[in-house]
């Protein structure tokens, strides 16, 4: 029996793997290890030199035990690491998100009119008479101020309401900004209206307003076309329909080329081969003279869109409802690349 001879070897005992731990603790603490012959072979020893050579396997089957130990913890948290993090292992495909369309498409028109000089206000949504209605040229018997189309949060002297378009905001710019003005207010607005496929009690709008001198319906022709094309492609095309709106005279509504059976006429377009777009017109000169322009001098045009619908026409959407439901099996269809 040597113990200082064991000992030295479970010093020098490289370990450097697993494996190689195992191997030391068959060779110096398994059941057949040299350790367990040490204390096999003390009935050999005399009864005087028993407890003092017992004391000596004790400490070396301790120094043994502990550098075990060291060696497990560390290859323990190894294996733990390679089994979270496993480089070998096929990549699970990573899931994207998704913008609302109606986001896309209001990133889109926006960008479209940044680049022809337009830039982005945006107002409060809570508006009073005002900015609402008066100064853009609404008499007092107007439908639009009743209630079946409005929200009013406070009646009375100090009338409040959900704003119903953002022509709100094209005010507020106009008394507090000089010509030459190039604005677009992209924002949500409400109507006391019925929920339905076709109608919801708020949607999203994008007004333009432009104002200079010597600005003519040709100049307001000429933007709708450049967007008309931007937005559906290089073959569409617009016509302009006579209408009638408060704050411009004259008014139009605006169709563009059905881009869906180019304009041959199809379902979505009732065979017309035309879609509505949008609402335009001149700025009525009692409303340049509200918001202190002088109207002899400076003159502008108009124009709004519905965002819900512009989507619809670009995604072929049916249901407006669908827009605010937040229906993930909906959304996920303009995950980028779907």
């Amino acid at each position: 029996m040597n113990i200082k001879e064991i000992l030295d070897a479970v010093q020098a005992f490289e370990i450097q793997s697993a494996h190689d731990l195992e191997s030391f603790r068959i060779q110096f603490l398994g059941s057949k290890g040299q350790i367990k012959d040490l204390y096999g072979a003390l009935k050999n020893v005399p009864n005087e030199d028993k407890k003092s050579v017992g004391q000596q396997i004790n400490q070396l089957r301790q120094i043994a035990e502990d550098k075990f130990a060291s060696f497990k913890l560390t290859f323990s948290d190894k294996n733990s690491d390679e089994d979270q993090l496993d480089l070998t292992r096929p990549s699970s495909d990573t899931l994207i998100g998704s913008h609302h369309p109606l986001s896309l498409v209001r990133k889109e028109i926006i960008e479209i009119f940044n680049r022809i000089g337009y830039v982005v206000s945006e107002g409060p949504e809570i508006e009073d008479d005002w900015h609402n209605f008066s100064a853009l040229n609404f008499p007092p018997e107007h439908p639009a101020r009743d209630m079946q189309d409005t929200f009013f949060v406070e009646k009375g002297e100090n009338e409040m309401a959900l704003r119903t378009h953002t022509s709100s905001v094209q005010v507020r710019v106009m008394e507090n900004s000089t010509p030459p003005i190039r604005t677009i207010s992209p924002g949500r607005v409400y109507r006391n209206e019925a929920i339905s496929a076709r109608a919801h009690c708020f949607f999203h709008q994008i007004e333009g307003l432009y104002i200079d001198k010597n600005v003519s319906f040709a100049d307001l022709k000429q933007t709708l076309m450049f967007f008309a094309k931007e937005l559906f492609g290089e073959k569409a095309t617009i016509r302009l329909r006579p209408s009638y709106f408060p704050f411009t005279e004259p008014s139009a509504e605006v169709d563009v080329s059905c881009t869906l059976c180019n304009a041959k006429g199809c379902n979505v377009c009732k065979y017309s081969g035309w879609l509505e777009i949008l609402g335009c017109g001149m700025v009525d000169p009692n409303v340049l003279e509200a918001c202190g322009i002088d109207s002899n001098v400076y003159s502008g045009f108009a124009f709004g869109m519905g965002v819900e619908r512009i989507a619809q026409l670009k995604y072929r959407v049916t249901d407006l409802r669908l827009y605010s439901e937040n229906d993930l099996r909906f959304l996920k269809q303009f995950t980028p690349g779907n």
